[in-house]
């Protein structure tokens, strides 16, 4: 052991929770030990988030956290914040290291370990130049492992920075998924979450076969990982409607391992929205998505995003969002506010969605988000199923996710930490968490 202690915190997505767990393993071999966030350590890393609004003010007020505790600690940050603006990022007082998305899984190279830089130094290239995929997995921080497959993404979606952040779409190959999957089956963790930027386009980038065409696909994955024993569960993160083929949709519907769960990001209910976003599809094929799954898979959950305030919404289209969503069958939405971000063509269109409007808008949506969950989780009163409890214990009580997403709560018991068991879905509480009966353990400990 060298002794020394590292703190991580992180931004955004399950990707990044994912590469956090990668670089901080990295960390752990060269003798770091690795500590809370609000506990003294001699280095602090920060993930960052393109999407988060504030970013920068988000970025100094949490490495300010971090020196407090230790004034004298070297103050790293890396993430999508970090690639797409370095120079703001190595402005704030304390920062001695920015690496961009080609250098953040070689921070310990750049780590001055006697003590603190001068200045900030950057370390990044044109984004066009990131063409490696690295393998990531998260485990240890709670019970379900969030492992990539993907990175990146070559859609141009013209409010979103994530291309400019990640570069072009690029996967590992299935063999070295797999892989993963087996040494994160290792460490105990039943539930695996597939995680990437576009996950639908996997297998980009790779080599191709004699037609040109991919030689391993998302349905290929999803098959390969199936099998893979010691895992019980595999959730699909977020899939784009357009890439979400009927293949997939029946294999899951069928498969040993895969959950009856979907999170497909709509945006906007408008076509002529969707067409100013220049997203790949129209609201018609996201009708069909949804109609496909709930024709093979009834009790299936299907979480949508959905983005308000967007320019160019009138009001007309924002109803026609709402009334979309209210008469489709899903289990909730993710919405986000509309925010405008640099070197986005959103960011120069007209039709500018006073704030307070694309805030209201935004609190429709959540309570309709409520009301859709509600409908959903009392679909399933009264129904058994199997649930995963979580580790935590909050206040004596612990929680826990069936295949479907419902989210259940029970009296805290060590023992059934991390282990699948049997239960009665019984009543709703006021939390929206259902209260159920243990009937066995499903699996021992």
């Amino acid at each position: 052991m060298n002794g020394k202690k590292v703190a991580f915190h992180t931004l955004g997505c399950k990707l990044n929770f994912a590469e956090t767990s990668t670089i901080a393993r990295l960390f752990e071999k060269e003798g770091f030990e690795k500590v809370d966030f609000s506990m003294p350590a001699d280095v602090y890393v920060i993930n960052t988030c393109s999407v988060t609004e504030n970013a920068d003010k988000e970025c100094k007020q949490i490495v300010r956290s971090a020196l407090k505790n230790a004034p004298d600690a070297f103050v790293a940050i890396v993430g999508c914040y970090a690639q797409l603006k370095p120079e703001e990022i190595a402005k704030i007082e304390g920062v001695d290291v920015v690496l961009g998305a080609s250098e953040k899984f070689k921070l310990l190279n750049y780590i001055n370990h006697s003590q603190k830089n001068a200045a900030a130094e950057i370390h990044s290239c044109e984004i066009d130049d990131v063409t490696n995929f690295v393998s990531s997995f998260s485990y240890g921080d709670r019970t379900r492992s969030f492992l990539k497959v993907q990175d990146g993404c070559d859609y141009t979606c013209s409010y979103c920075t994530i291309p400019l952040a990640r570069g072009a779409s690029r996967s590992d190959v299935i063999e070295n998924i797999v892989q993963n999957a087996y040494e994160i089956s290792g460490t105990g963790i039943k539930e695996i979450v597939l995680t990437g930027v576009n996950i639908g386009d996997f297998g980009l980038n790779q080599n191709t076969n004699e037609h040109g065409r991919k030689q391993e696909t998302f349905l290929d994955l999803v098959k390969a990982l199936d099998e893979v024993e010691p895992i019980e569960r595999f959730r699909i993160s977020s899939i784009e409607p357009n890439l979400l083929k009927d293949e997939i949709i029946e294999f899951v519907a069928t498969s040993k391992r895969f959950v009856p769960h979907f999170h497909v990001p709509l945006q906007s209910g408008s076509n002529k929205i969707l067409n100013l976003m220049r997203r790949r599809y129209l609201r018609e094929l996201y009708v069909d998505r949804v109609t496909k799954i709930k024709a093979v898979m009834p009790h299936a959950c299907i979480g949508v995003d959905v983005i308000v305030g967007f320019p160019g919404e009138t009001e007309e289209d924002f109803l026609e969002t709402y009334n979309f969503l209210n008469g489709l069958d899903i289990s909730y939405l993710h919405v986000f506010t509309y925010s405008e971000r640099a070197n986005t063509d959103a960011a120069t269109m007209t039709g500018i969605v006073p704030i307070a409007e694309r805030k209201r808008r935004n609190k429709m949506l959540r309570i309709l988000s409520a009301k859709k969950t509600r409908s959903f989780y009392e679909q399933h009163t009264g129904s058994t199923t199997t649930v995963l409890m979580e580790h935590e214990n909050r206040d004596g009580i612990m929680h826990g996710l069936t295949p479907n997403y419902i989210k259940i709560k029970m009296p805290f018991n060590e023992a059934l930490s991390n282990q699948l068991i049997d239960v009665q879905l019984e009543s709703i509480d006021a939390d929206g968490n259902f209260l159920v009966k243990e009937l066995s353990a499903a699996i021992s400990a």
